[in-house]
């Protein structure tokens, strides 16, 4: 098992974590991702090319929102939520509260 490059919580930009989060379907990767826990990078009932998720992905793993890891030809994705609540506490909360229109609690 092999993770893909990422930034360290430490090296977390608040703009490149924004931009990560500015974007509908990358909202709706991280929203399946805080519901559902780790998942394949290729999600059902996404009517989105391969190649465009791919990339979104990237943006979410570079911006470190996302971890990435491979087990064999499969990529898992989880949700960095620890390490977004230390470098920037309140953030996810607040997006993942938005995005469920506050049904969590």
């Amino acid at each position: 098992m092999r993770t893909l490059p990422q930034p360290h919580p430490e090296d977390f930009d608040l703009a490149a974590v924004l931009h990560a989060l500015g974007d509908p379907v990358r909202l709706e990767l991280v929203r399946r991702l805080a519901e559902e826990g780790e998942t394949t990078c290729g999600p059902e009932g996404l009517t989105v090319p391969r190649s465009t998720l791919s990339n979104h992905w990237r943006i979410l793993r570079e911006a470190g929102v996302v971890a990435v890891r491979t087990s064999g030809k499969t990529r898992l994705v989880t949700l960095r939520r620890n390490d977004l609540d230390t470098r920037l506490p309140g953030l996810l909360a607040a997006v993942l509260e938005e995005l469920t229109g506050g049904l969590d609690g």
